[in-house]
């Protein structure tokens, strides 16, 4: 399929005229709160104005954080516009400053742009929750990812509403979805290699999709965000077909990492989202068997149709099979949650060969004497939080240039910025919860007993306090 865009056609073709596409007459406008207007081109409408689009607006894009955080109810559609608008201005800066040395063109531009906006369309419900608690306890060994995911939707979408684009245009989309995935292609097989790095950066984590979901996170949960995007935006260049970053705007690029990680620690693993994001995941096991969640992983025409509302059809359902899970969504509404009992922060040394903490730990560590526990009313949350790197410092693998005279790229070494750089670059915290409110006090003193035989240390970072201790 060929030629060129008229009546509503869809192609990618070089002699498209893109700038026509930039008339207002030829754009819809819609007001976005984060970057102001954007204007979408009618060629992406064509994917937007689909049913598997649509569905995002059905995605919060914090899970359930809007629990704790009630503003945090923005969706993973909003977010997806933002990329879409960030990746064309990205594109669109680099061709007016660089255009004929990099040789960018329309292809180019709609190919970002696209990606940008469909780099989602895979994701699933409750954030990343879906993907990383509940289809590994139902799909063993399966390496689902919502970037895969993403692309098989990308072909579906294009099938099922018989999109006039080239394969070419939908091949290069599609790795740029995966560009920072396992799944991503070898660098060695990439014409204009940085334009991959543009929405989903493999390479060294900075990308568009960061510098949307940083800002719009932290709007909605009312923080302060004191990392500027538009200053990396405005200043950024290509050398030796990377993107690289003035030396100057280190303490910018060091504020986005840092704040993702203070995003981290606030919002995306604050104690309470992640005990009702342990009910939420039972409530989802013990379900599964009766709605068979799990099989519509599988299947793109299937699984446009899994959402955030899941929770809603399970809660409205009077099927017998779906008490269990019912129960426990009621209990979230009236805030009867898994209650905390503790968490410690793994000592630094023990971090790299640090293993998840089972339940099965916590109650082989009970000593006897007092109610007996069972591994099912126990939840244990091991968090993770780092740079984006691991236990790496990220600016390792990001190059600065020294001036727009320079043609030579560097990094910035450790001593350069040492009184930037934390003492460690990924802490681990393993939090522990009770299921019922009884336990609380014996599954503190079992979970105090684990930490002595793990590390011969009391690592936790408070005590329980004994109302919670007493509750029967």
């Amino acid at each position: 399929m060929g030629g060129a865009y008229c009546n509503g056609d869809l192609t990618f073709s070089p002699n498209y005229d893109f700038a026509s596409s930039q008339d207002l007459r030829f754009s819809k406008q819609v007001h976005d709160n984060v970057h102001g207007n954007i204007y979408l081109d009618p060629i992406f409408l064509k994917f937007i104005d689909t049913e598997q689009f649509q569905r995002l607006r059905d995605l919060k894009q914090l899970g359930m954080a809007h629990m704790v955080y009630p503003g945090a109810v923005h969706s993973r559609f909003e977010h997806s516009l933002g990329v879409y608008w960030l990746a064309g201005e990205a594109v669109h800066k680099l061709k007016a400053h660089q255009g004929l040395e990099l040789g960018i063109d329309r292809f180019d531009i709609q190919t970002v742009k696209l990606a940008g906006l469909l780099h989602d369309v895979g994701h699933g419900p409750f954030s990343h929750l879906f993907e990383r608690e509940f289809l590994p306890r139902v799909l063993n060994g399966s390496k689902w990812s919502h970037e895969q995911m993403s692309v098989e939707m990308i072909d579906y979408i294009v099938d099922e509403h018989h999109i006039e684009i080239d394969a070419d245009p939908i091949k290069r989309v599609k790795e740029m979805v995966l560009a920072s995935s396992e799944f991503a292609q070898p660098k060695s097989r990439r014409e204009k290699h940085f334009l991959y790095d543009i929405v989903a950066n493999g390479r060294n984590g900075i990308d568009v999709d960061k510098f949307d979901y940083i800002a719009r996170d932290c709007r909605a949960c009312g923080l302060g965000c004191n990392f500027q995007f538009q200053r990396l935006m405005e200043t950024m260049r290509v050398l030796g077909d990377e993107i690289c970053y003035r030396a100057k705007d280190y303490l910018t690029v060091h504020k986005l990492f840092a704040t993702r990680a203070d995003l981290y620690r606030t919002v995306y693993a604050h104690a309470k989202v992640k005990a009702i994001e342990l009910m939420v995941v039972d409530a989802l096991m013990k379900a599964n068997d009766y709605l068979d969640i799990a099989s519509h992983v599988h299947d793109p025409s299937q699984y446009w149709k899994l959402d955030d509302t899941i929770i809603k059809t399970i809660e409205t359902a009077p099927d017998q099979e779906l008490r269990e899970s019912r129960d426990l969504i009621l209990r979230i509404r009236r805030r009867d949650l898994y209650q905390f009992c503790n968490e410690y922060a793994v000592p630094r040394d023990k971090v790299e060969n640090f293993k998840d903490v089972t339940a099965q730990d916590i109650v082989c560590s009970q000593k006897s004497g007092g109610l007996i526990l069972r591994e099912e009313d126990i939840a244990v949350s091991n968090v993770k939080i780092d740079l984006t790197r691991g236990r790496r410092n990220p600016l390792e693998n990001i190059n600065f240039f020294k001036d727009y005279e320079s043609e030579e790229k560097f990094s910035i070494a450790d001593d350069r910025i040492s009184h930037l750089l934390p003492t460690s670059y990924q802490d681990m915290i393993v939090r522990v919860y009770s299921k019922k409110p009884e336990l609380v006090g014996e599954i503190s003193k079992a979970f105090e007993n684990f930490q002595l035989k793990t590390y011969g240390i009391k690592a936790q970072v408070h005590a329980t306090p004994e109302k919670k201790k007493r509750r029967i």
